[in-house]
């Protein structure tokens, strides 16, 4: 088990996604694919929420490996749909790091992308970010 984690924890074997408020960490060890998230079995950790889980396996099924990987997360920050494209493009990018080739099967898919949109920052005058208080004439 040792060497298992050796392995895991190297650092050219890792990919790291973001998106929102969410960072993901992504490991692949050989194996008959599994998903663990955060050391919880994926299934439960995502709420056996069957679009989560095909979300993460995308980019492995498109490459026709998606029972020769187990995929280990180290997710944090946000909520499960952040999580779930963090894991996504790490996975991603991890793929790309091990086989370069598989970039450019990848890419015309959109898994390579960061998406960059966050939530913007409050303003002082504003209830939120673009919400004015009401206008009042009189």
């Amino acid at each position: 088990m040792d060497n298992k984690l050796e392995y895991i924890f190297q650092k050219d074997k890792i990919g790291v996604g973001k998106r929102k408020q969410s960072v993901a960490r992504v490991f692949l060890i050989p194996g008959e694919g599994k998903i663990i998230i955060n050391k919880v079995p994926g299934e439960k950790y995502l709420q056996y929420n069957t679009t989560y889980l095909e979300t993460i396996w995308a980019p492995l099924k498109i490459l026709k490996l998606e029972k020769q990987f187990d995929i280990v997360v180290l997710a944090k920050g946000g909520g499960l749909t952040g999580q779930t494209d963090s894991i996504q493009l790490g996975l991603a990018r991890l793929l790309c790091k091990m086989e370069q080739q598989n970039r450019s099967i990848l890419k015309p898919y959109g898994f390579l992308t960061r998406d960059a949109r966050i939530k913007e920052r409050k303003k002082y005058g504003l209830r939120k970010a673009r919400k004015a208080p009401q206008y009042s004439k009189r």
